[in-house]
């Protein structure tokens, strides 16, 4: 990704996190490996962490401490009502984003 690119994910991130806990619980590292094989290849594991102590602050995740083979215990995450209302408004959000820029982009390609 360049870096335009990578600039316009740090600003969806966490709504693309709610969108993965939507379809599955997971630990960091799992949501981090599944974004790479998704093609999101420059995200750092570092800064999916930060997304989700971030989104357990606010109260958008339950957390599930279970052992783990290597290391301390992993934290599970898994997106709680109020998560599923904050990913519908980042849902919402992106339409109309997706929308406006769409109508700007034909309407400079028509001139």
């Amino acid at each position: 990704m360049g870096k335009q690119a990578t600039e316009m994910l740090k600003g969806v991130l966490e709504g693309i996190v709610l969108a993965v806990l939507a379809a599955r619980s997971g630990h960091g590292y799992e949501i981090t490996a599944w974004l790479r094989e998704q093609g999101f290849t420059d995200i750092a594991e570092g800064t999916v962490y930060a997304v989700l102590v971030r989104i357990e602050q606010r109260g958008l995740v339950d957390v599930e401490k279970v052992p783990s083979e290597k290391g301390p215990p992993r934290k599970v995450y898994t997106l709680n009502a109020e998560g599923r209302r904050q990913l519908d408004e980042f849902w919402s959000t992106w339409g109309f984003l997706v929308d406006r820029l769409e109508q700007l982009r034909t309407e400079q390609e028509g001139q």
